[in-house]
């Protein structure tokens, strides 16, 4: 399953304003994040960054200090990251400079069951491989 979220920076439209960085909730169910996409429209520019959290911990990009950041692309990457029962809530913080308006981001994430992705733990597979 794919789970879809929008923002749309400095919307016009939006009484008050958005303060930055905007925290877009993501809240996603439990199982194996196997898929990222973050589409930037045309007119980003690169002056929009996003960051993706759980909870303190900052996901993607990997470095602390960076931001994922286009325009008129999609960053897109595979990945094997488990979210538990409970504890299946992510944070985007959504950073753009002011003449930037009414441009939205897009981020899209790819959910599976574990047992899609990994149907058999290391034990179940050295134990068939040993053919016991």
């Amino acid at each position: 399953m794919f789970y879809a979220f929008t923002h749309k920076c400095n919307d016009s439209a939006a009484v008050p304003a958005f303060t930055y960085p905007y925290k877009l909730n993501m809240d996603l169910t439990a199982g194996v994040i196997h898929q990222v996409d973050v589409l930037f429209q045309s007119g980003c520019d690169h002056l929009v960054g996003v960051k993706i959290f759980k909870a303190n911990y900052q996901l993607w990009p990997t470095n602390r200090n960076g931001s994922l950041r286009g325009n008129a692309t999609v960053v897109s990457f595979r990945e094997f990251f488990e979210l538990k029962p409970g504890g299946t809530d992510l944070v985007a913080k959504i950073d753009a400079d002011a003449s930037i308006i009414d441009i939205e981001i897009i981020i899209q994430i790819g959910m599976l069951p574990k047992r899609i992705l990994q149907p058999l733990s290391f034990e179940e597979l050295l134990t068939a491989a040993s053919g016991v």
